[in-house]
């Protein structure tokens, strides 16, 4: 049995995308590095992109990202005018610069390639990187898949990479666990908590790093891109002329603040704000992805709002335990919407959220783990269908509803003793096949759903 790290769910990086912007930069981030060990000098670069980051690349900026993460740019310290300024840089000169491999070519042309027509061989968040010589000779080439929230495997690793360790796995903790009934096993025979067996696990892994320090940064980043996000107006990049809502959703709430209704709008806002931060192509915590990164922080300040203050260290918990139902989604399914649909990005969200809140309620492990099934199982079957291949239509008010029903999910869960008739593994494996069976138009490639009947688009 395996662990992934709380760590490795909620990553820190930069919109609109986790698996098409921050994926393709770490991808090139690690081509770029094995040019270095290979004393590459001066090559000449291509990059092609395949499947869904062809599709909808240009919508999600993984032609930029690829390009800025072959000049050493990491999805942690990207800077938006930097960055701007070496894409400006090379279109004008052909040329850009890596600290390990210094100058190299690439035109932003013929060098970056969006092919629709040759199908990815196993995973359609597919790039291939190829340096070639002063001679024209192929010196490297190398192919990677982004399996989703920032996570890249090699392509060679295969479709059943899930049936040895996953990136960020590990085994060296003393709870490990693959699946929900392991975890509430491990509750049950321990006597402790779903956030409880998460942290000894990070304790495990970090002895000489603070764990409470790693969490309350990924939680402050979380309440501060609601804040960001609160204060913008105006329209969204990217042509398709979508206005901001988030800033009058939070005035309309200062104003009455006691009208019906105020609960959901609040968690409307809050994921409305994250969101449209996202689609900026700003800074965001995955959760477990971009697309879906509103759903978690929305229900979290949601619930710190509502609890009194000495309870606040609670939100620990809260990520904790959200993180060990993303885990298990991620290595039994998929939190990709090029690879299952949208309902492995909001629906694994929504059952994060639903377990995290449920979690600082007071939930049992069973109640917990109820949460999550019951947010999941009524996200089943939803396509991923970005209009114009943009994260914002339906993405942005999708974070907003999911937050909605992974509150209520959290309600109906407590109100029950956390005996339910699906258990979570078998939503889980639900979604997956759901996804497989699920024709490729409506998963993340803008070729169906409502990205082919908007008028206009």
């Amino acid at each position: 049995m395996t662990y992934t790290s709380v760590f490795d769910i909620f990553k820190i990086g930069i919109g609109p995308s986790s698996s098409h912007t921050m994926g393709p930069m770490i991808a090139a981030n690690r081509f770029a590095a094995e040019l270095a060990e290979k004393g590459a000098r001066n090559p000449k670069l291509r990059i092609t992109l395949l499947g869904s980051l062809a599709y909808t690349g240009r919508g999600h900026a993984s032609d930029k990202a690829a390009v800025w993460g072959l000049c050493g740019l990491s999805p942690e310290s990207f800077d938006h005018l930097t960055a701007e300024g070496i894409w400006r840089d090379i279109s004008e000169s052909g040329r850009g610069a890596h600290p390990g491999i210094g100058p190299f070519e690439i035109d932003l042309g013929s060098g970056v390639v969006l092919d629709t027509i040759a199908k990815p061989r196993w995973h359609p968040n597919t790039l291939t990187f190829e340096a070639f010589g002063e001679d024209g000779a192929l010196t490297l080439s190398r192919s990677y898949v982004s399996i989703g929230g920032g996570s890249v495997v090699a392509e060679e690793e295969g479709p059943d990479f899930r049936d040895d360790r996953a990136p960020g796995e590990r085994d060296d903790v003393p709870f490990a666990f693959e699946n929900s009934k392991q975890l509430l096993d491990i509750c049950a025979a321990s006597g402790i908590s779903i956030s409880d067996v998460m942290l000894e696990n990070e304790t495990s892994l970090r002895r000489n790093g603070n764990i409470a320090e790693g969490l309350d940064r990924i939680c402050e980043e979380m309440l501060s891109c609601i804040s960001r996000g609160a204060s913008k107006t105006g329209v969204l990049p990217g042509g398709l002329q979508v206005r901001s809502r988030a800033q009058a959703l939070f005035r309309a709430l200062e104003l009455n603040p006691s009208a019906p209704f105020n609960a959901q709008d609040r968690l409307l806002a809050y994921a409305l704000a994250v969101n449209e931060e996202n689609a900026r192509g700003a800074r965001v915590v995955t959760a477990p992805t971009n697309g879906a990164a509103g759903v978690v922080p929305a229900v979290l300040r949601y619930w710190l709002d509502e609890a009194p203050t000495d309870q606040h260290p609670l939100r620990r918990s809260f990520l904790l335990t959200a993180a060990a139902i993303g885990a298990i989604i991620k290595r039994n399914a998929s939190v990709s919407g090029a690879d299952l649909g949208c309902q492995a990005e909001v629906g694994s969200a929504a059952a994060m959220a639903a377990a995290g809140y449920a979690a600082v309620c007071g939930g049992t492990p069973k109640q917990v783990e109820n949460a999550a099934e019951i947010a999941l199982e009524h996200h089943l079957g939803l396509a991923c269908d970005p209009v114009m291949g943009l994260v914002q239509v339906p993405c942005i008010e999708r974070n907003g509803l999911g937050a909605i029903k992974a509150v209520a999910a959290a309600r109906l869960a407590l109100s029950g003793d956390g005996d339910h008739i699906v258990p979570l593994d078998a939503c889980i494996e639900a979604m997956r096949n759901i996804g497989n069976d699920m024709h490729e138009r409506y998963k993340e490639t803008s070729q169906g759903g409502l990205a082919l009947f908007v008028t206009g688009c």
